[in-house]
């Protein structure tokens, strides 16, 4: 059976789902919520073999690479792999609502951020899918001093932005939908980052259209990642930076760092200059997963996108 492309895999009716029990949460709080999310999430993780698969694939592999999990996962961490990635989007909602609370969340690498900001220099942030990065754009937009665009690969922006404009129509919290990185759209964000202001791109999932990707080890095994995110950052002449956000103890931690002063892509060189800033991506997100192992929320075959990509340009 051929793999599906993480893009042909929606979420929406999961998160469609999680919605309705954030107004359980609103009205009656989060035990509650948890009482009721179990079964949405039970019925989700039965019927989707596929989902199971890919987060034991994961877990097992995180496991061999840092031991992260003290013992080989079972079918039961699958099932508290999702109810962790359940109990993250009412929290996304949350953050979006502004009625997270935010002394839960703790800090690494917040002021360099900061002051990189206050310095009217912007730059190209690189994410992955890993644990509630709603809570970093949450607490920039609450700050005022940081603006943030976050770029997704898929065609639902337009629908969450008008979810995220009902829970707070105030917010200027808002999704820029890109469905590949062709010249206009590189100009475009280029204006963004020549006015201070920051990009904010995944580096771990392969767009749709994508016409070159880097292969690199993750977790001990080889894998493609996007190349767009060092692209941008190349051609903007701009500063690369990475951030995270993980569960740790009752909260939250964002971590922010920056992976590299400016990236230069030279001739002759481009492939193995690339294939350095990724590796140094991957390495950087494999140190995050080993602290809090269940918040990866990749639930396709991730080590199989390149495959995935090339047929679906076949």
């Amino acid at each position: 059976m051929k793999s599906p492309h993480w893009a042909q895999m929606g979420e929406s009716t999961f998160v469609l789902g999680i919605w309705l029990l954030y107004w359980v949460h609103r009205f009656l709080g989060r035990w509650p919520f948890r009482l009721c999310v179990y079964p949405v999430v039970l019925v989700h993780w039965l019927a989707r073999p596929l989902v199971r698969q890919a987060s034991l694939q994961y877990l097992s592999r995180v496991q061999e690479a840092t031991g992260a999990l003290g013992r080989t996962p079972r079918r039961r961490d699958s099932l508290r792999h999702m109810f962790s990635f359940a109990e993250t989007m009412l929290d996304k909602l949350l953050a979006v609502s502004g009625k997270y609370r935010f002394e839960q969340v703790h800090t690494e690498g917040r002021e360099q951020f900061y002051d990189v900001a206050k310095l009217g220099k912007g730059g190209v942030i690189v994410t992955a899918h890993l644990g509630c990065l709603e809570l970093c754009r949450a607490m920039a937009e609450k700050r005022g001093e940081v603006k943030l665009h976050i770029l997704v690969h898929t065609r639902h922006a337009e629908q969450f932005n008008r979810l995220l404009k009902r829970l707070n129509p105030h917010s200027e919290f808002q999704l820029v939908e890109v469905t590949d990185l062709g010249p206009g759209t590189a100009v475009a964000l280029e204006k963004y980052v020549a006015a201070g202001e920051f990009v904010v791109i995944a580096g771990d999932r392969i767009p749709v259209n994508a016409s070159q990707t880097v292969t690199t080890d993750f977790l001990g095994y080889p894998a493609a990642f996007p190349v767009g995110p060092y692209v941008l950052a190349s051609l903007f002449k701009c500063p690369l930076y990475l951030l995270g956000c993980i569960h740790e103890g009752s909260g939250y931690t964002i971590h922010f760092e920056c992976l590299s002063e400016r990236v230069v892509l030279p001739r002759g060189q481009r492939v193995a200059a690339l294939t350095g800033h990724v590796q140094h991506y991957a390495e950087r997100v494999t140190a995050l997963v080993k602290r809090s192992p269940f918040d990866w929320f990749n639930f396709f075959p991730f080590w199989d996108q390149a495959n995935v990509s090339a047929r679906n340009q076949e």
